[in-house]
């Protein structure tokens, strides 16, 4: 018996050594995986003298691969590669290069996937951090698309000098609701908002040769049941509310490429749905780049997507594999011509990118360079919504000796974001403690950290101090994409309510606070009227509970690396905070759409945010677009000055004054009015905006030019826009509430 047990353990001892070398061999080159060229050699094609031979060239080198090699053309990479995916993300917390479509034998290179929403997702093996901005919420926030350029701008330096090309953003997704956990990702509730953000951002991405992926097509705005749930939309909803913001970075951005959605619309899930990927997309939009799968499990049936218009599947090959594809040709389902057609389409895109010139070198050394980092800092700073201040804020700069008190359980946590697929590994991050720290190293003031564990401490703290600074909010376990297993993700829609473990991230189930932090802000509140709620999250939240007992309020966000000493400038007046809110917050949570984060099936309705408010004639607790600052803003002299029906435009200005004594930036909102139509309409829709400085006693004119197709309707039966001849209302002010804009009227005959 003892030579059988010594036979077992040496046994096992050998099959561990094994195993250990094994998993050695594995994490080695999982780490140290090859990297490969993405630029086009041009002299292996001294055809090549220009874009417009291109297609012509990608066609030639379609016909001249076999039917295996086409195949290599339309998935990221082999099951294979499994591995190096999971060891980087799950025990270096990184993600590796996917190399997609590329073909050695005929000079073809891959291109490579990251994740940009706030930075570069996808880093170089021997880079670790990159410049971290704020959420895409936030940046909505500031309403300024010309920070939004910039901010895409440095995304893709920092992503070429990671060696990765094609950027899986904006996430244009309409916020439908504010539990949705992805809310961060997005720019807002309103389609035009949402258009003009993604323009703006796709343009920043390609300026500098990087593939802008716009996402999710379409109508992702639920979380917890985005793998299988269905939407069900009408035609006008779709048209008007859904699809606006995609068609116009379609049209005026002009995207490399587009992500598809895990969700089905109306029954058919998106990668397999021709009436959006090909009817609408292509056929309607014109739309030319290439279309890939959102990952893992945005593809469900090959062969449907094939049909579809789905030019590749990311980032394995599953349902695009050989043999489904082989399949399908020999059963007549689909044809080699369909599969030539999907690869000329995204190689016609590829090569475009891959043959063009570079306007600057791509060093490592600029990534999180300061003058990055400095515009992370701007973007926080003009991102911060002033929501409530009774004469509170700007704290006092002058006079030494204070007690600050930074309060709270978030209050000295590195807390930025997501930390799925929208993630960013910042080079570091500046947390709201360490921000006021900084800002007070020079005044002589003492700053105290407390997390408020002890109800009782945390009040008496805070009667003693001078400002009290309360941070609240959420982190990646609250909110962001929901981290769960797809079965156990399937169980929890199909019983309509949560289902075992709750997971990571994904829709909130209510709009509250946590109560360790609602509990917090009642132990303080009233005890010291220089106090400040800061909070940090994605979306709207109930306030209800709380805000009257609290002088001032400030949503910061999720603000990135710099995010602490961009909420110290706030807080103590060296910026004026300038952003408005990118979403309606309701006084009732009930008075918002419909909402459940588990279900099979789900209706979106042609009403949400304020179009629901205003229509419903529900007062909310503040407004779409509303944002205080430390200054004033008069608004007078609205004038519609021209209609131009042949040009279709009209020009619209007003007057804003700044009557304060600091100098300001507004963002000035114009609203056109439907009481006219003979159809159901929004009472009105945001249809112009501009951000600008004004120095204390000083006045600007602003001009909107409305492009006329923004007045459109669809008209399901026609299948067509239609602009209604009518008298039309034109508003413009501060906000989305009717008692604070101007207003005058114009006609279209």
């Amino acid at each position: 018996m003892k030579r059988f047990f010594k036979f077992v353990f040496k046994a096992l001892g050998i099959l561990l050594v094994i195993l250990i070398l094994a998993f050695g061999f594995l994490y080695y080159y999982s780490v140290n995986y090859d990297m490969y060229e993405l630029s086009l050699d041009k002299e292996a094609f001294p055809e090549l003298k220009s874009e417009a031979d291109i297609p012509v060239l990608a066609a030639q080198l379609v016909s001249q691969m076999s039917l295996e090699e086409k195949i290599d053309q339309m998935y990221g990479e082999s099951y294979s590669s499994v591995a190096k995916l999971g060891i980087n993300f799950l025990l270096r917390g990184r993600f590796p290069h996917v190399y997609t479509g590329g073909n050695e034998r005929l000079n073809i290179p891959p291109w490579v996937l990251s994740d940009g929403p706030r930075g570069a997702r996808v880093m170089d093996q021997d880079v670790f951090g990159v410049t971290t901005f704020p959420v895409a919420m936030a940046r909505g926030a500031s309403w300024d698309t010309d920070l939004e350029r910039r901010i895409h701008e440095v995304i893709a330096i920092e992503m070429r000098a990671n060696k990765t090309n094609y950027a899986a953003t904006p996430c244009l997704n309409l916020l439908r609701h504010p539990a949705w956990g992805r809310a961060q990702e997005t720019y807002g509730e309103d389609p035009y908002l949402l258009g003009e953000f993604g323009v703006a951002a796709v343009q920043g991405i390609e300026k500098h040769n990087v593939m802008a992926c716009p996402k999710h097509f379409a109508l992702n705005s639920l979380d917890n049941s985005r793998l299988f749930v269905d939407v069900q939309v009408d035609e006008r909803t779709l048209r008007e509310v859904y699809l606006p913001h995609f068609k116009k970075t379609v049209q005026k951005g002009k995207p490399a490429s587009i992500m598809s959605a895990y969700n089905k619309v109306n029954g058919e899930y998106s990668a397999n749905n021709t009436y959006l990927l090909t009817d609408i997309l292509r056929n309607e939009w014109g739309f030319t780049g290439f279309v890939t799968s959102d990952w893992v499990y945005g593809t469900r049936d090959g062969i449907g997507s094939i049909k579809a218009g789905l030019n590749a599947e990311m980032p394995f090959q599953n349902h695009y594999s050989d043999e489904n594809i082989k399949e399908g040709i020999e059963a007549g389902e689909i044809t080699e011509e369909d599969i030539d057609r999907l690869i000329v389409e995204s190689l016609s895109t590829r090569l475009r990118y891959a043959m063009a010139d570079d306007s600057m070198e791509y060093s490592k050394e600029l990534i999180a360079s300061k003058e990055h980092t400095d515009l992370a800092r701007e973007a926080a700073e003009k991102s911060m919504v002033l929501v409530k201040n009774e004469s509170v804020l700007p704290f006092e700069k002058e006079g030494q000796d204070k007690t600050i008190l930074v309060l709270g359980r978030l209050a000295d946590m590195e807390n930025t974001g997501d930390h799925a697929s929208s993630d960013a590994t910042p080079s570091y991050v500046v947390t709201p403690y360490q921000g006021i720290v900084n800002y007070q190293k020079e005044t002589g003031n003492r700053v105290e950290l407390y997390s408020g564990e002890d109800l009782e401490i945390a009040r008496e703290k805070a009667s003693k101090a001078d400002h009290v600074i309360l941070v609240v909010g959420y982190t990646f376990e609250d909110e962001g994409e929901y981290m769960i297993m797809e079965g156990a993700m399937k169980k929890s829609a199909e019983a309509g309510k949560l289902i075992g473990e709750p997971g990571i991230g994904g829709d909130r189930e209510n709009l509250n606070l946590v109560a360790e932090d609602e509990n917090l802000i009642g132990a303080v509140a009233g005890v010291n009227p220089n106090t400040v709620v800061v909070y940090v999250g994605g979306s709207a939240i109930d306030m209800a509970p709380w805000e009257d007992k609290i002088p001032a309020i400030l949503f910061a966000w999720y603000n990135g690396m710099e995010g602490g000493n961009a909420l110290a400038h706030i807080l103590y007046g060296e910026v004026n905070p300038s952003g408005k809110l990118p979403f309606s917050i309701a006084r009732n949570a009930g008075d918002y759409p419909f909402f459940n984060p588990y279900t099979m099936k789900i209706e979106y309705g042609y009403y949400h945010g304020y179009t629901l408010f205003d229509k419903k004639e529900i007062e909310v607790a503040y407004p779409f677009g509303h944002g205080l600052s430390y200054t004033t803003f008069d608004y007078d002299s609205l004038v519609v000055e021209t209609i131009d029906v042949d040009k279709k435009t009209v020009k619209v200005r007003a007057q804003v004054s700044n009557t304060g004594k600091v100098m300001g930036e507004e963002v000035v909102q114009l609203y056109v009015g439907f009481a006219n139509s003979e159809i159901d309409r929004p009472v009105k829709l945001l249809k112009g905006f501009d951000k600008i400085a004004i120095e204390s006693g000083e006045s600007r004119t602003v001009e909107f030019q409305i492009d006329l197709e923004e007045l459109a309707w669809y008209d399901p039966e026609s299948k067509t826009w239609k602009i209604e001849e009518m008298e039309y209302e034109v508003f413009v002010g501060p906000s989305s509430n009717e008692d604070t804009l101007l207003k005058s009227t114009f006609s279209i005959e």
